[in-house]
């Protein structure tokens, strides 16, 4: 009785292992991709106000859009 309870602990580390080396890879790849589109709307921002100027109705648009993208992706600190 003593090694089948053995063998049953070790097959439930050995699963929750695997179970946890596979949620940190898919959360960095989720950070990674916010991080990107929190760039992209970035730029995109500092391009409209760069063209149309700071408080244009297009700088605007792109301000409320970075909002979206960075409270997706639950960061509320803003720059």
């Amino acid at each position: 009785m003593a090694c089948n309870q053995w063998f049953r602990r070790i097959g439930q580390a050995a699963l929750l292992g695997a179970l946890l080396l596979g949620v940190v890879p898919a959360q960095a790849d989720r950070d990674d991709k916010c991080r990107q589109r929190i760039r992209k709307a970035e730029a995109q921002l500092d391009s409209a106000v760069r063209k149309h100027g700071r408080n244009s109705r297009q700088a605007e648009k792109r301000r409320q859009e970075l909002d979206r993208v960075r409270d997706q992706c639950g960061r509320h600190d803003k720059h």
